[in-house]
């Protein structure tokens, strides 16, 4: 059995050979990468510690739950998950059934695992949620907290193959967005104030603290659904996430991260998939993603909020996922400011005529910052609607973002990628005269049936390495 002491000692032990690890081949990552940076991708693999937990079992049924799905269970999962906590940690049980909850907050050393038939339903009563620091597209804020949430913690999870169920639709959450504001559901009418978004973004500019950033109740700024704030070493596996509010997977400020075999179906605005954001040492392998919005975005931070907090996500690894529904496949953006650089995304399948686009990099004058050394290979593409590759300065999802900071792109690489149908543009990529998108690559990438090559403003140095779109050979452009 493993002991509390032991996970201690291992948990300070692999932390420090962590920092041992990058700072002993810190020069054999920089001179490999350049030429190879696949190698670079695989020691920040090995780098990352794994989880580890006490053999110990919490079952939420010895604390009074009720699996009826109608009996709320708030204070039996917060009962088990501290008696966990202050034990030394282990695995918080929940058994076959359904259960309604408010929101669960997590502690270090907990494991929170659902048997395969379990679900856990959770409560759609705004008032349900209290205000917790968190972040809403990009800029934190005191608001509802996320339905699961774990703040400054250390070696937690969320496991097993059960089922998390928001129960987001148009009746409750979904409904804050608002049709004019998203262009969602037509004739659904809008519980969402604007101005609540745009105080927000006010408040960031003119750098009011978080804590005096209060939102909440009345303010309909919908709540993440999982969400890890500062927290290192994190393990989300095999769990079925459906019905989201907002924004599904939310590692914020998080180093250490592994998303693995994870399920998510949910079609609501905003209903991204896994946002990382302002995070460092993330894998996202082997899921499954039918979203309303991006399947995975990378993000670090809105305009003012993002420069404040300054911290790039970095070394972000994806592998063996299917992108299905959704915006895009991986996507940096559009809260960048901060910056991100080493995505390497590899083995990947992307699918369905309501998929917009494969790689996408969103970004504007508002947001700055800068996104460099983006890596793509053995990608199997079906259909997509707009194009393989979409690259921008210029996203205006809310009109005009014109502002003082012009961000950089440079050095995107995709290779190895079949393409059955790419839409409209196998490249559609715009940049500023005075900043250009730099240093395109595609290698071995054969796009069978696509309506223009590629669309492009202000982009230099782009290489076509024996690549065909529409049976033709593609020559290089320099400039």
């Amino acid at each position: 059995m493993i002991t509390s002491k032991s996970i201690a000692s291992k948990v300070v032990l692999v932390f420090s050979l962590t920092a041992i690890s990058f700072l002993s081949c810190g020069k054999q990552v920089s001179n490999t990468s350049e030429a190879n940076p696949w190698k670079k991708m695989e020691l920040i693999v090995k780098s990352i510690p794994q989880t580890q937990f006490l053999d110990k079992t919490y079952n939420v049924m010895d604390y009074g739950a009720v699996a009826d799905g109608k009996t709320s269970n708030t204070a039996v999962f917060e009962k088990a998950i501290k008696a966990c906590a202050e034990n030394g940690g282990g695995k918080v049980l929940v058994p076959n059934g359904k259960y309604l909850t408010g929101p669960i907050h997590l502690e270090s050393n907990v494991n929170l695992h659902l048997e395969d038939n379990a679900e856990i339903l959770f409560s759609i009563d705004s008032k349900d949620y209290p205000l917790v620091h968190t972040s809403f597209e990009g800029t934190e804020l005191m608001n509802h907290s996320p339905l699961i949430y774990a703040k400054n913690k250390t070696n937690v999870a969320i496991t097993g193959k059960g089922t998390l169920n928001g129960q987001a639709n148009n009746t409750n959450w979904w409904i804050w967005a608002g049709s004019k504001m998203y262009g969602w559901q037509k004739g659904i009418a809008s519980q969402n104030d604007p101005l609540n978004r745009i105080a927000l973004i006010e408040m960031a500019e003119k750098g009011v603290p978080v804590e005096q950033r209060i939102f909440g109740e009345g303010h309909y700024l919908r709540p993440n659904f999982i969400e890890f704030f500062e927290c290192n070493t994190v393990l989300v596996k095999d769990i079925t996430i459906i019905n989201a509010p907002f924004w599904i997977l939310h590692p914020i400020k998080s180093n250490n991260v592994i998303v693995d075999g994870v399920t998510v179906n949910s079609h609501g605005p905003n209903n991204d998939g896994c946002d990382p954001e302002y995070s460092q040492n993330v894998i996202i392998r082997n899921c499954t993603f039918n979203t309303g919005d991006d399947c995975i975005a990378i993000k670090s931070g809105r305009d003012a909020d993002g420069r404040r907090v300054g911290i790039p996500s970095k070394n972000i690894i994806v592998q063996n996922c299917k992108m299905i529904d959704g915006h895009g496949g991986v996507v940096m953006g559009s809260e960048i400011s901060a910056g991100v650089n080493n995505v390497f995304v590899e083995n990947c399948v992307m699918d369905s005529p309501n998929l917009e686009r494969a790689i996408r990099i969103k970004t504007n004058s508002k947001r700055g910052g800068t996104t460099e050394d983006i890596y793509v290979r053995n990608i199997e593409v079906g259909t997509v609607k707009e194009c393989v590759l979409r690259a921008t300065m210029f996203y205006d999802v809310y009109g005009s973002q014109s502002g003082n900071f012009i961000p950089a792109i440079k050095n995107i690489s995709l290779e190895n990628i079949r393409v059955k149908n790419g839409g409209k543009f196998g490249i559609l990529a715009d940049g500023y005269e005075t900043s250009p998108i730099e240093n395109i690559t595609f290698k071995d990438v054969v796009i069978e049936k696509v309506d223009s090559v590629y669309s492009l403003k202000n982009v230099k140095n782009i290489n076509f390495i024996s690549t065909y779109i529409n049976g033709k050979k593609v020559e290089s452009i320099k400039n």
